[in-house]
């Protein structure tokens, strides 16, 4: 166990992750400045060579190498390429590993796991309603004079107005009226709870304040 070896392992075994060589260059550089790439990859593999590490290679990624080196198996993330412990019950397959298939005597196996590491999932809730209240806000930028007067007057009144209700609050001609209305129920801003007859949705109220 040479000091470059050692130093190595304390920064894999510290950062408790499963790091690529890239990575562990990068912790162990700042220690031992001079270290080089090839320096660091050649002790990963000769520690694992020695199984005092586990050496991962994943869906064909960059190899990255274990602290723990006990059986287990693991899950990745396809976004951000992060790698987790994952605990499973590897009773029924230990029962199975002396089973010959197709000509096979099995004396190994690997489960791997991936889908998207819950710090992925929030980023992307995140982005996806910031997205949601980018759409509200152009929506509303969208909406006509004509269409704000027609949400305000339907928003102000006791009951559901029809056209000439609408004409009569805002001066519009009804076949103005008409043809801003569907407008209007296709966004979502007015519904017609009573037949020919309209009143401002919820989000209608909140547009014109």
């Amino acid at each position: 166990m040479t000091n470059q070896r050692e130093m190595i392992l304390h920064e894999l075994r510290r950062s408790r992750q499963h790091l690529s060589a890239d990575e562990l260059h990068e912790r162990v550089k700042k220690l031992m400045p001079r270290i080089s790439l090839a320096t660091v990859y050649r002790n990963l593999e000769t520690l694992s060579a020695a199984g005092i590490i586990t050496k991962l290679e994943i869906s064909g990624r960059q190899k990255r190498f274990d602290y723990d080196v006990r059986e287990h198996d693991h899950v990745y993330c396809v976004r951000c390429h992060r790698v987790d412990n994952i605990e499973l019950d590897r009773k029924q397959v230990e029962q199975e590993r002396s089973m010959t298939t197709d000509g096979y005597r099995i004396t190994g196996y690997r489960v791997e796991f991936f889908g998207i590491c819950p710090a992925c999932q929030k980023q992307r809730k995140k982005r996806e309603e910031e997205e949601k209240m980018g759409k509200q806000a152009g929506d509303s930028q969208a909406i006509s004079a004509e269409q704000k007067q027609i949400l305000a007057a339907l928003a102000n009144a006791a009951n559901p107005y029809g056209s000439k209700d609408i004409s009569a609050a805002t001066g519009l001609d009804t076949k103005v009226i008409s043809g801003q209305i569907t407008a209007l129920k296709k966004q979502g801003l007015v519904d017609s709870p009573v037949r020919c007859k309209y009143a401002a949705t919820e989000a209608g109220k909140k547009i014109i304040g």
